[in-house]
């Protein structure tokens, strides 16, 4: 029984995690982009998204990635069988890569709250589709484990980010035409 309970609190807070994960960098999109407005207007706006960037990080998505982090080793602790097996080894890489991307945003946040961030909004937009296409490799990893081809997923995965990079460039291109200053 506490498995179930804590694969229930790990389903819960790895969508709020997520939640955080996809919001974040479009914050960081607006954030960047609001560059683009007169400097009392950015002033404002700068302060609003540091207070809204700093609540989203500190009081939703970082606590949720520890309680997602810890509910999962409450489960491989109760079951520990399932680290012997090859669609969970492949899903904790994956993890560490959500991980890695969860750490790489609190340092863009913290360089955007210190004006010293670097990346352009085009940049920002395909950042914010990594942790979309992490996202469906673990989800299906979790659901086919075994009746996953290995090559047929990687094609899969490659073709989603083919795809989403596609589109990006596209919403683009229609941001151009409609008189929209892009970077």
């Amino acid at each position: 029984m506490l498995y179930l309970y804590a694969k229930s609190v790990h389903i819960i807070f790895m969508v709020c995690w997520m939640a955080g994960l996809f919001y974040m960098p479009r914050l960081f999109v607006y954030h960047t982009e609001a560059k683009q407005k007169t400097l009392q207007e950015y002033t404002v706006l700068h302060a609003q998204f540091i207070l809204m960037e700093s609540r989203l990080w500190w009081v939703i998505t970082t606590p949720a990635m520890y309680i997602t982090i810890a509910s999962a080793c409450t489960m491989l602790y109760l079951n520990p069988a399932f680290l012997s097996q090859g669609w969970m080894q492949m899903k904790l890489a994956f993890v560490g890569v959500l991980v890695f991307y969860h750490f790489k945003c609190q340092h863009i946040k913290t360089m955007l709250s210190l004006e010293r961030c670097k990346w352009t909004s085009s940049q920002l937009r395909l950042w914010n589709e990594l942790s979309t296409i992490v996202l469906f490799a673990i989800v299906f990893l979790v659901v086919l484990r075994t009746a996953v081809d290995w090559i047929f997923g990687v094609l899969g995965l490659i073709g989603l980010a083919v795809l989403l990079m596609i589109l990006i460039k596209l919403y683009k291109k229609y941001r151009k035409s409609q008189g929209e200053h892009i970077d």
